[in-house]
């Protein structure tokens, strides 16, 4: 199988590395400083499972490559409108794109509807056919140390599934690559579900660490801070089961889950702290998106989606 990776940041370029490492057919696609590097110097990625060097090819053009049989998207859910139109160089008659984003994903309604906070015009969905896609729940902290070097904090898990919770043949292929790469990729009949498991905890902790620079045990054991996470959750659970989710796990159990992670910033913390853009309007302006066309009241994670925005608008004006 020839694999692609679009948008070979911090988590596509050490998925990347891994795969070539394990001697997989995958070229990476990325821009500027961190693309030459990796052109140059390979990836180096630095972890505590083992550090290791990968030479994947490393393009800067998606035309550079053409057609392979699986792509991985691997951008922020905001960069997507960008990337999009430049995938369908990438796209034979039977290529499959794995979806790598946090939030509701753009894929989620299979074209039933669309939330303009994550496909903003329908671009995406305009260049991405829905019956190529699979999901994906990525379960690992990445991030680019310097151009062409990566650090690997945690996780190694990558849950894939189709749309419609069938357990097919791509997926089981694209699981067995992972796999032999040192990745646990396993796959999943509950695909919607997951997406709403994850969002249950990032739609609560990631915006309220940014505001507040606290780490994830550092939420949960804040009686004050607590009460406003559980909100938050109870009001995503609300969306969740308005669209037919029944979520496995309760609120108590997900925010006991978060405080086992320890003294660990979010990926949105770590995002405002580098002056990165931060995920706020795929992981919480889409659910605000969903549940206002389904009347249902948030105003605790409207509230604390208001304060975010703010504060990363005057981060940018301070800039």
């Amino acid at each position: 199988m020839k694999f692609a990776v679009a948008g070979a940041g911090a988590i596509g370029a050490y998925v990347g590395a891994k795969m070539a490492r394990a001697g997989a057919d995958v070229t990476l696609f990325a821009r500027g400083r961190h693309c030459r590097a990796m052109q140059d110097g390979g990836v180096r990625v630095l972890s505590a499972e083992g550090n290791f060097e990968a030479r994947p090819q490393v393009v800067d053009s998606v035309d550079a490559v053409g057609p392979v049989d699986v792509v991985f998207l691997a951008v922020k859910a905001h960069s997507l409108p960008e990337l999009a139109p430049q995938v369908p160089a990438l796209l034979g008659p039977e290529t499959t794109v794995v979806s790598m984003q946090n939030g509701i994903p753009w894929w989620y309604f299979q074209g039933a509807e669309r939330l303009e906070k994550v496909d903003p015009g329908g671009v995406v969905a305009g260049a991405i056919e829905t019956r190529r896609v699979i999901g994906s729940i990525v379960y690992l902290s990445t991030e680019i140390l310097e151009p062409g070097v990566i650090r690997h904090h945690e996780g190694n898990r990558i849950t894939l599934g189709e749309p419609d919770g069938a357990r097919s043949q791509r997926c089981r292929a694209i699981s067995e690559a992972l796999t032999h790469a040192g990745l646990r990729a396993p796959v999943t009949n509950h695909l919607r579900q997951e997406v709403w498991v994850k969002l249950l905890g990032n739609i609560a902790f990631n915006p309220i660490s940014a505001l507040t620079g606290a780490t994830l045990a550092g939420m949960a054991r804040d009686p004050d801070v607590s009460q406003l996470v559980r909100a938050i959750m109870a009001e995503t659970e609300s969306v969740a089961r308005k669209v037919g989710i029944e979520l496995p796990i309760t609120i108590d159990q997900r925010i006991a889950g978060a405080g086992k992670v320890g003294e660990h910033k979010t990926s949105m913390l770590q995002d405002l702290e580098a002056g990165r853009p931060l995920e706020l309007d795929a992981i919480v302006g889409a659910a605000l998106e969903l549940g206002d066309r389904l009347g249902m009241p948030m105003p605790h994670t409207r509230a604390v989606y208001a304060c975010a925005k703010l504060l990363e608008k005057q981060r940018r004006s301070a800039r």
